[in-house]
């Protein structure tokens, strides 16, 4: 199976954003689990064709609207709300790279979200080693792991429905682009 690292660490400024501002992070950490539960049924709506990725995308759905919920109860037991969805700019300019034809289109789909799932796994983990011992730690912990499952996942889908050689080399190319992207973003309290 294909695995890969991220060309670029998330910065130390970065994490020190987060934690300044953590009730800011919270929020836009809901918002971004909404939008992944909305990603994996959008998938499901575009490829009823293929049944291994459905089912995949169905789970995938379920478990991130579950972590949703989590955080939206962490939101409320410290008197927050969660705010209006703002249009992510590391995910957009991700997007934008995509190619275009079907069969493109989806190796682009599963590859970009195998990266963003890898970001997001890199990022909570520095959550949960900056955080004291407690419940909000062992939270990291473990959406960084999901995180990280979820990486490997669409890598595998990828694999599974896509030509390899293709997909190799697409894999490289938008490996590069996700690290410009990510040393242009500015730091803030949010995952991205």
């Amino acid at each position: 199976m294909l695995d890969f690292n991220l060309r670029e660490a998330s910065p130390q400024g970065w994490l020190d954003s987060v934690l300044s501002d953590f009730d800011q992070f919270l929020v836009d950490h809901a918002s971004c689990e909404k939008k992944a539960s909305g990603m994996a049924m959008s998938m499901i709506s575009h490829y009823p064709d293929k049944p291994v990725l459905v089912k995949a995308m169905l789970n995938l759905a379920l478990e991130e609207l579950a972590h949703f919920r989590d955080v939206m109860e962490i939101l409320l037991d410290k008197g927050l709300q969660a705010g209006a969805d703002s249009k992510d700019e590391y995910v957009n300019r991700l997007l934008h790279t995509m190619n275009r034809g079907s069969e493109a289109y989806l190796l682009d789909r599963l590859l970009i979200a195998s990266i963003i799932e890898a970001r997001g796994a890199e990022r909570f983990g520095m959550i949960a080693e900056a955080l004291p011992a407690g419940g909000l730690k062992t939270f990291y912990e473990n959406i960084s792991a999901s995180e990280a499952r979820h990486y490997l996942l669409f890598l595998q889908l990828a694999e599974q429905h896509c030509d390899v050689a293709e997909l190799e080399s697409r894999l490289e190319e938008l490996l590069d682009i996700e690290a410009e992207i990510m040393r242009s973003l500015p730091l803030r309290a949010a995952l991205h």
